[in-house]
């Protein structure tokens, strides 16, 4: 009994290994997906433009399989940040079967709401998140198109927290590492696909 379950448990291994394999073999190059904007929103900024990749069926699905599977099985809702790029994530929710919840601009919710300000690229803002949008203790993803500064992620951790929520990961399509905000969420699971 116990050498046929050794042979299933090496079995099981081995094509773990070739899964990996095939997974590394077919990984997209997402860069060539990505548009360079010099000077926008305001001079001295580069600004990555996702919008390719919108454009490209093969990239989208590359794109929210993969936050799909670094998420399975882990997650409650979702909360994203308010941003550009949205619809990535409100197509992730929908794969995954699971809420959608926004964390918006101040003013742009109904309902009683709990807010945080905060410093991010550009400008000040102010995040609300509806209060009754989440259970106690449930497991949150933060999604967000971008991890730069650091500031508006930080600000979703502080206010989710606050409200007893747990945040389980943080994911984002591109991450400019040169900034080295990752050593601030030591505590949290990061995932990015484009590093800079």
């Amino acid at each position: 009994m116990k050498n046929k379950n050794s042979n299933k448990f090496r079995v099981f291994i081995f094509f773990i290994i070739i899964i990996m394999f095939i997974y590394k073999i077919i990984i997209m190059d997402l860069k060539k997906y990505i548009s360079e904007i010099p000077d926008f929103p305001k001079q001295g900024i580069n600004f990555k433009d996702m919008s390719p990749i919108l454009e490209n069926i093969e990239a989208l699905d590359f794109v929210i399989n993969s936050f799909e599977i670094a998420n399975a099985w882990k997650i409650d809702k979702i909360v994203w940040l308010d941003a550009r790029w949205f619809i990535f994530w409100s197509i992730l929710a929908y794969k995954m079967k699971i809420p959608f919840i926004m964390l918006r601009k101040k003013w742009k919710l109904p309902w009683e709401c709990e807010e945080i300000s905060y410093d991010l690229e550009y400008w000040s803002n102010t995040f609300e998140i509806q209060k009754n949008a989440i259970n106690p203790w449930e497991k949150i993803a933060i999604v967000d198109d971008l991890l730069a500064t650091g500031w508006s992620a930080k600000a979703a951790i502080d206010l989710i927290e606050k409200l007893g929520w747990i945040v389980e990961s943080l994911n984002f399509v591109i991450e400019l590492e040169f900034l080295n905000w990752r050593v601030k969420f030591w505590d949290k699971k990061i995932i990015s696909l484009i590093k800079y």
